[in-house]
């Protein structure tokens, strides 16, 4: 009787998982639409609670993301429309389900004044620091730069998502920011971040 108890439990359990991963992947692939789409409604839906909370508010948040985007300066465009997500281990740390989901992510930055050689080199070095990535190469026919990068989802299910998958997206700094005030060093080490 024991061991059928066992087996229930485990298999409960495992539905509980798949259940889970299927959700997280749906979610997973409706942040990169929106951040794909420059929908900043709906990745400000998907966000973390404290991202808005800590960076003013879904106005001030999406307007951020769409000066991100596009700006006096440049206009940004993720260039795969079907990435290929890795998931990690599904980890309960202080009560909240986390996942650290990677995928390669080229993004293409077309300038609005015509760089010159030296202002390019400039701009490579920003782009490498702001992107996490040495691989960014300036197109001079159509002024621009292809930075390809390998980047980074966390993904959080807990009470204050209302038990749905929220994410920090690792690129923004501003959002990386608030990660690391909203968990402790032990805990990013156990994410490996």
């Amino acid at each position: 009787m024991k061991k059928i108890h066992l087996l229930f439990f485990i298999l409960l359990n495992q539905l509980g998982w798949a259940q889970s991963s299927a959700e997280l992947k749906t979610a997973v692939q409706k942040i990169y639409d929106a951040y794909y789409n420059m929908d900043f409604e709906a990745v400000a839906a998907l966000s973390y609670p404290k991202i808005i909370e800590q960076l003013g508010g879904n106005v001030l948040f999406t307007n951020k993301l769409d000066q991100d985007y596009q700006n006096d300066d440049f206009r940004k465009r993720l260039q795969l429309v079907k990435p290929i997500f890795v998931l990690g281990a599904i980890q309960k740390i202080s009560g909240k389900s986390i996942c650290v989901i990677g995928y390669k992510n080229p993004e293409r930055y077309f300038f609005e004044k015509k760089l010159t050689a030296a202002s390019a080199d400039a701009e490579a070095e920003k782009l490498k620091k702001a992107n996490l990535t040495n691989d960014v190469t300036f197109e001079p026919k159509r002024n621009s730069f292809n930075v390809r990068k390998n980047s980074k989802l966390i993904a959080i299910f807990d009470e204050t998502t209302q038990n749905q998958w929220k994410f920090f997206n690792w690129d923004d700094p501003a959002q990386r920011a608030v990660f690391s005030q909203t968990f402790r060093a032990e805990e990013q080490k156990i994410l490996g971040l």
